[in-house]
């Protein structure tokens, strides 16, 4: 449990401003053409935003996990199934990247 109001206010922002830069270093790599990194740092944007609305919602922590549509589920947004598809599309993307045994 987060412990008090002020700590979840800076919970929440530290994790929507790390994914406010990590989305510009994103554009960066998109215009550079380095799609694949794009596409990698792009799910990192996601998963900071969808954790700090569990934090916001929870008032704890959000889990260490990195699969979108789990974390998607923990928030108070009712994703449409096409969303969750996308979550499962782009988590199945990044563990590709990040664990090349696991293909």
């Amino acid at each position: 449990m987060v412990n008090d109001r002020s700590d979840i206010e800076k919970t929440v922002n530290h994790w929507i401003s790390t994914s406010d830069q990590d989305y510009k270093t994103m554009i960066h790599l998109y215009k550079s053409k380095d799609f694949h990194w794009a596409l990698f740092i792009g799910h990192i944007v996601i998963e900071r935003l969808l954790k700090a609305k569990i934090v916001e919602v929870t008032k704890a922590h959000a889990p260490f996990i990195h699969d979108l549509r789990r974390l998607a589920k923990l928030t108070s947004i009712d994703f449409e199934d096409m969303h969750l598809e996308w979550f499962d599309t782009i988590t199945t993307f990044n563990l590709n990247a990040r664990y090349d045994s696991y293909k």
